[in-house]
């Protein structure tokens, strides 16, 4: 997932002379902490790919400046715990300069997040936050599962005149966690573009008589998480797993079709579950599948605790895993 995401802004920035990145420790050799900008600064100059100070609402903000004299940044905040500072910046500015200003001054930006509990990251380095972020209107927000989806989808944000956020798995990155080898992939070619709001039916259930079935929807770290458990269950012809890629816009009829067809579903998230995004889409398949459904739709996420541990223990006992979510589908299908 590096390096589909280093390739994909390599191609950008020698095609587009307006596009910068910066951020926290992106300029100079090291590149980023995960080195994800690794030799870009040496390519293109530090007029255009710079470090900035440790400062989130400073590296969102000024992309509406930068918006506005024509230019298309790409910025990053080191972590997902580290966006907060630049939360109001996101909210009051950013988000909504396109319909205030009735599409003269719109933010055409990428924010690049990396995310998730990954390696004894502790409390300050390993959460989740997509419930605040898909809150915010006027943004488009991606998690992507794999190294091609990633650059497919750097590539539509670049391409897109709203701002996005990318939210990036660091256990994803290197596929370093057991059972994520699927995040590796071949690199996509220069032009591939994908969608916003397509969702990908990773795992299609083959039609059978009176088997229970049950579809699975999720994305990030969670689609590793359910493929990993319907292959241990054998349950592969008998679950549906569907990799969201984008949480907005949202794929609403991919997951409905499902839901319909199997008649049972179940929504994976690396947040606590209470309060989410994950339970709002929940609510929302209950809604509109209600008569379709043989058991309630269920969600399986984080314990709910304020924090990451920084114990690798305690981590692994919070946090969802392959053995978590294989307990939920046996729940859900003995339903």
């Amino acid at each position: 997932m590096v390096d589909c995401a280093l390739f994909a802004v390599e191609e950008l920035m020698k095609k587009h002379k307006e596009c910068l990145l910066y951020g926290q420790d992106v300029g100079g050799r090291l590149g980023g902490v995960f080195r994800e900008a690794a030799t870009l600064a040496q390519k293109f100059g530090d007029d255009r790919v710079f470090n900035t100070p440790i400062q989130e609402a400073f590296i969102v903000g000024s992309t509406v400046g930068m918006s506005a004299v024509g230019l298309k940044p790409i910025v990053e905040v080191q972590f997902a715990d580290y966006i907060w500072p630049g939360l109001n910046q996101l909210f009051t500015e950013v988000s909504r300069s396109c319909y205030l200003s009735n599409g003269k001054w719109p933010v055409s930006m990428i924010l690049r997040v990396p995310i998730g509990a990954y390696g004894s990251g502790g409390p300050y380095h390993s959460s989740s936050v997509e419930s605040v972020i898909t809150n915010i209107r006027g943004i488009k927000i991606a998690y992507p599962s794999n190294g091609a989806d990633l650059k497919g989808l750097i590539k539509a944000a670049y391409y897109d005149p709203n701002p996005v956020v990318i939210l990036e798995h660091k256990g994803l990155y290197w596929s370093k966690v057991p059972g994520t080898q699927g995040a590796t992939s071949v690199e996509p070619s220069e032009d591939y573009v994908l969608p916003f709001g397509k969702a990908w039916v990773l795992q299609e259930m083959r039609k059978q008589e009176n088997v229970e079935t049950l579809t699975i929807v999720t994305y990030g770290m969670g689609v590793h998480w359910a493929m990993n458990a319907s292959e241990a269950l054998d349950m592969k012809d008998q679950i549906e797993v569907i990799d969201l890629r984008t949480l907005f816009p949202l794929d609403e009829d991919t997951v409905m079709k499902s839901v319909k067809k199997t008649g049972k579903c179940l929504v994976v998230t690396e947040e606590p579950s209470n309060n989410s995004f994950a339970r709002a889409l929940a609510g929302k398949i209950q809604e509109d599948c209600f008569k379709y459904l043989d058991a309630p739709v269920m969600t399986i996420g984080s314990e709910n605790m304020p924090a990451i541990p920084l114990n690798a223990t305690l981590e692994q006992t919070m946090i969802p895993s392959t053995e978590k979510v294989k307990m939920k589908i046996k729940e859900l299908m003995d339903y």
